[in-house]
């Protein structure tokens, strides 16, 4: 059974998701100033740095947001030119320029932005200059996957790219078409508010977290969507009408004594999850260490001794837990950059084989983008993921006063 779960509390708003009662993805954001991933900006550009091949542009925020010379070159591959030119041929300081955010403001950095836009329907990513067509590996099977693909050919006009989104598949050709109107309808309002603005400016800020929740997570694998706030309900009970018409919905209101986050339960999990030692079901447990941009996960047998006197079936199996449970804490934590896994030893390849498919299995689950590099000469797992916003529960917490985050102190 699958719950998403959202809770409304002071100036926040928190969501989870939850799969047979485990918690696979959460989510916070202040009402007052929801995430700012996705949104428009008419931006002026301060900075030209030809030894980065980048440049700063003024958005409004509080620090200039990065935007890099691959995210000014066109998306299609098939496009680009074969002699990349230099920053300073494509940008220069006081011009004024449309972007898209792709990764919020981190402590001390700026957003990260791009011209390569993109608007996320319920089934369509519109990319207005794109110019071709994919569909999500989710699909199933290849003879849908070839339906999309065709539609989205007959659908988008010249110049015009799109990725059909996994729920995009079974559904009628008229409820793709509507949701490709409805895009290029938001598309045409932000090029024509920018055409009438001076930089910098905001032109158009994607939903808020429950609205984009509902968006990118709700489908028919969701059995149920709880809230706690009345209002919240009107809110997303009218969204959910716009864009799932004449489904029955699965919407409840929290109406018992019990805190949502106790009565599910989300709290119990997030304190468990977010700690620097998890212990996995089978006895083992993970320690996880993370910084700006590395993280380092280290897979222990502890208190899980085999079933037989095999040590090799014994640390394997210990892998493979370790495998699903980093695959679901990576998600859930929402983690970026860099990541290295230790895994405890294993002499045979096939058993390394078995452990790499099945993260790769389980990173499949989830919605952002992963590459497993593979295994280093040390023995050590490199991957890499994606990551637009800050995570959730880390808008929590803080570094220690007195260790500053280093867990130690000193005893003289």
């Amino acid at each position: 059974m699958k719950q998403l779960v959202v809770h409304n509390e002071g100036e926040w708003t928190q969501t989870a998701l939850l799969e047979n009662g485990k918690l696979i993805e959460f989510a916070a954001e202040r009402v007052r100033d929801h995430g700012v991933a996705g949104s428009f900006y008419k931006g002026r550009i301060v900075n030209v740095l030809p030894g980065m091949q980048a440049a700063f542009v003024d958005i409004g925020l509080k620090k200039n947001a990065f935007l890099y010379i691959d995210d000014m070159l066109p998306a299609n591959l098939e496009k680009q030119p074969k002699v990349k030119p230099s920053i300073e041929q494509l940008a220069r300081k006081g011009q004024q320029i449309l972007v898209q955010i792709t990764k919020e403001p981190f402590g001390g950095k700026g957003a990260r932005v791009t011209t390569h836009y993109s608007l996320p329907g319920r089934y369509i990513v519109y990319m207005p200059q794109a110019d071709y067509v994919g569909v999500s590996k989710k699909v199933e099977p290849e003879t849908e996957r070839a339906r999309l693909k065709s539609l989205g050919e007959h659908l988008r006009r010249p110049g015009e790219g799109m990725i059909l989104r996994t729920v995009a598949g079974g559904k009628e050709d008229e409820r793709l078409s509507e949701d490709l109107a409805a895009l290029r309808r938001q598309w045409e309002e932000i090029t024509e508010a920018a055409k009438n603005s001076e930089a910098p400016k905001e032109l158009y800020r994607d939903l808020d977290l429950a609205q984009r929740m509902v968006r990118d997570i709700f489908d028919p694998a969701v059995d149920e969507l709880i809230v706690d706030s009345l209002v919240q309900q009107q809110k997303i009970g009218a969204y959910l009408e716009s864009i799932m018409p004449n489904v029955q919905l699965r919407l409840h209101l929290h109406t018992d004594s019990t805190p949502l986050f106790e009565a599910y339960p989300v709290e119990i999990q997030l304190h468990r999850d977010f700690g620097r030692k998890i212990w996995l079901p089978g006895g083992g447990y993970l320690v996880w260490d993370q910084t700006e941009a590395l993280t380092v996960v280290d897979v222990n047998t502890g208190r899980f001794t085999g079933a037989d006197d095999s040590l090799e079936t014994t640390v394997t199996e210990t892998n493979l837990e370790a495998a699903e449970e980093i695959a679901r804490l990576l998600r859930l934590r929402d983690v970026g950059g860099i990541i290295i896994v230790d895994f405890i030893d294993m002499k045979e390849e096939h058993n390394r084989t078995r452990v790499l498919n099945r993260l790769e299995e389980q990173l499949l689950k989830g919605r952002t983008q992963s590459h497993i590099v593979g295994w280093t000469k040390l023995g050590l797992l490199e991957m890499t993921r994606k990551k637009v916003r800050e995570s959730g529960a880390g808008l929590f917490y803080e570094a220690c006063s007195t260790c500053g985050g280093t867990g130690r102190i000193m005893i003289r």
